[in-house]
């Protein structure tokens, strides 16, 4: 069993008897900490590049999304400016095209109903 002073493990700690500091007593027994530093300090170094990659890719998106906001809205101004220029047009020609479109709908339609009407004789 475990004397109560000592904690179980590579690494054990135990009260220094004049102050509040800990010491650790490594027992080379249970492992070799230096391999344990050096593969969790690789570790440490590939999410480094990945945190870095996911910044850069980060930024290059935030521009992407900046142009594209920039192009949508000269986009919209045109189309603006496409429809004022049509109210315009249409103000000044009058409504004469309005009238040209609802004869032709009356036209398709008394058309269509002679073609059904001689189609059942």
């Amino acid at each position: 069993m475990a004397n109560p002073m000592y904690g179980s493990g590579p690494l054990r700690s135990r009260n220094a008897p004049s102050s509040d500091e800990i010491q650790l007593r490594i027992d080379p027994v249970h492992g070799d900490l230096d391999e344990e530093i050096d593969g969790l300090h690789s570790r440490v170094r590939l999410l480094k590049g990945v945190a870095q990659e996911i910044n850069s890719e980060a930024k290059f998106q935030n521009d992407f999304l900046n142009q594209l906001q920039m192009t949508l809205m000269k986009a919209q101004s045109g189309v603006k400016n496409n429809m004022r220029r049509m109210n315009k047009s249409i103000i000044q020609q009058g409504s004469n095209h309005i009238v040209h479109v609802v004869l032709f709908a009356l036209l398709c339609f008394f058309v269509v109903y002679l073609l059904s009407k001689f189609s059942r004789r």
